[in-house]
């Protein structure tokens, strides 16, 4: 079937006839500010404790626009006779925001969590030099970087928490062995003090009880104290 000549125009006019009857719903930008969900891709911020110049996100980014600088460190052997070890230090760190896509592709290829996106979009500047965002302030972005969504109630525990609860846990069993180590070996110094104070205490003869006392006066002990024979009656 042909369609109708000037269908098409009636389509478009009876959309702009509905739009125009619906109650108009403006937002009072800045005064009102807009409810953005928690996964809006505003800015970038760095966790700079967790970077480890891996280099990752600036090849990975498909416009080139992260700049990272760094140098190799000496670290001292951990113990006598160990190998010293290198690692990298983080100089520079920057984001240049006028040619970034948002696309997210260093934030997901970053492996230590060093990348988070934030919700903040309120960064124009007149200068376009200004756009590049040294570490110092990628790092302030990290304030206002909303929290991660709560796990599922049966969801597996993240491995970062298993672990470290493990390591508490066998801490906490390791100072309670070592604890209740001193406690049997200050009872065992204890039970053999008592014993030596036993051993070096002089023992009593046997036969040598307390006899009982003789209360039958001798021949020498005065008599009674009464009336003598012969005496007055």
């Amino acid at each position: 079937m042909a369609p109708i000549p000037g269908s098409g125009l009636a389509k478009g006019l009876a959309v702009t006839l509905r739009a125009m009857t619906r109650r108009a719903h403006t937002a009072q930008y800045p005064d009102a500010q807009p409810e953005l969900p928690p996964r809006t891709r505003g800015v970038i911020g760095l966790f700079e404790e967790n970077c480890t110049v891996c280099m990752l996100c600036a090849r990975e980014c498909p416009d080139w626009c992260i700049y990272i600088d760094s140098h190799k460190e000496t670290v001292p052997a951990a113990t006598p006779g160990g190998r010293e070890r290198s690692r990298n230090v983080l100089d520079r760190f920057a984001i240049d925001f006028s040619l970034c896509m948002y696309c997210g592709i260093c934030i997901e290829v970053c492996p230590f969590d060093a990348l988070f996106w934030s919700p903040e979009f309120e960064y124009a500047e007149t200068d376009i030099h200004e756009l590049t965002h040294e570490r110092d302030k990628l790092r302030e972005w990290m304030w206002t970087v909303p929290e991660p969504p709560a796990l599922d109630p049966g969801a597996e525990e993240p491995k970062e928490i298993a672990a470290a609860r493990k390591a508490v846990e066998k801490q906490a069993a390791a100072e309670a062995a070592a604890q209740a180590a001193q406690a049997a070996q200050a009872a065992q110094h204890t039970d053999a003090a008592d014993a030596a104070d036993a051993a070096k205490a002089p023992a009593a003869p046997e036969g040598t009880g307390a006899a009982p006392r003789d209360e039958t006066p001798g021949p020498d002990a005065p008599g009674p104290t009464g009336p003598s024979e012969g005496g007055p009656a």
